[in-house]
């Protein structure tokens, strides 16, 4: 009960960069035992800075239950001004309580598994969403590490992919992306406007967009899939005429979010169609007939499930920093 562990980001990384597959399992498991009632997951917690209005780190609480049956929180700050300097925009932390006792277990760098979860929840959402057994002409809104993780577990995932098109207004991320995306499906792919991506049959949204840039009038197909990971890229108007799956309809339908806005514009929440752990469990319908958008705001729940495989494995692994004698009284008297 004394010993706390530190896993570090480079030991971290070594965990996951084997771990594609157990990551998607584990994060559609998550979703099912949250659709189950198996989670406690409150609002997330915003800190803003006002000489820097860009920028903000969140506190993401949560418990989750089950084999994982633990609590934890992730502190992830977003400093888009990083980019200018060549850094990443996110770094983050996680802590891991005992859920018995209430100590804390470990301290984990997450930035890593902050992405792979956001990248594991795009895929296993593309993966029920796509119909047909043809492979899918793929565009990617958004050259950053997390668009660049999407592709990964979309691969991992075995989404086929025929084609993949490339959209950023910065043209360097942009080739850095092209070329990850073709070693990784070994498909032809370019670098295109918007209107080239919102033609494709999968589109996803990876930007740090601030409000929807995607015109209301936008043409969208029967049976095409828009992966609305920013949440805030998409006219609210568009989603009225779609099927929408979110991770949990309350945390997605606040900070004004594309869905956000489409409650506000509407005045109710008709147009959701489910959730993404009801859809996983076989209890949503989607209409062949629109076009559908997955929109999931981020469950800290999720950082918590494999933060705990990435803890479990690092032990293992031999990679975790163990502390002893971390908790300073272990007796009451």
């Amino acid at each position: 009960m004394s010993h706390f562990f530190v896993v570090p980001g480079a030991a971290v990384s070594t965990v996951l960069a084997g771990a594609h597959k157990d990551v998607l399992r584990i994060v559609a498991e998550t979703y099912v035992a949250h659709e189950q009632g198996l989670s406690v997951n409150p609002d997330s917690y915003f800190l803003r800075f006002p000489d820097k209005p860009n920028a903000r780190v969140i506190a993401l609480p949560s418990y989750l239950g089950g084999e994982v049956d633990t609590i934890g929180m992730k502190w992830i700050a977003s400093f888009p001004d990083n980019i200018k300097e060549g850094l990443p925009r996110a770094s983050a932390t996680l802590l891991l309580n005992d859920y018995a006792t209430g100590y804390p277990l470990a301290c984990l760098e997450a930035a890593g598994i902050s992405a792979v979860r956001t990248a594991a929840s795009a895929a296993v959402a593309a993966s029920e969403l796509i119909t047909g057994t043809e492979p899918v002409r793929l565009a990617v809104v958004g050259a950053g590490v997390i668009a660049r993780t999407i592709i990964d577990y979309l691969h991992a995932g075995g989404v086929q992919v025929a084609e993949v098109l490339v959209h950023d207004l910065d043209a360097t991320s942009a080739g850095h992306l092209s070329e990850h995306a073709a070693a990784r499906f070994g498909v032809p792919v370019s670098i295109g406007t918007l209107d080239d991506a919102l033609d494709r049959d999968l589109v996803v949204f990876a930007t740090t967009a601030a409000a929807p840039y995607v015109p209301a009038d936008t043409a969208l197909r029967p049976g095409q899939v828009l992966l609305n990971v920013s949440l805030r890229d998409i006219a609210p108007e568009l989603l009225l005429g779609s099927n929408n799956i979110v991770d949990d309809v309350d945390h997605c339908l606040k900070a004004q979010t594309s869905p956000h806005l489409a409650e506000q514009l509407t005045g109710g929440r008709e147009f959701i169609t489910g959730t993404l752990g009801a859809l996983l469990q076989g209890d949503v319908t989607i209409d062949p007939d629109k076009p559908t958008v997955f929109s999931p705001f981020g469950l800290g729940i999720l950082d918590l499930a494999v933060g705990h495989h990435v803890l479990h494995e690092a032990k293992r692994q031999g990679s975790a920093i163990d502390i002893p004698d971390f908790i300073g009284e272990t007796k009451r008297w």
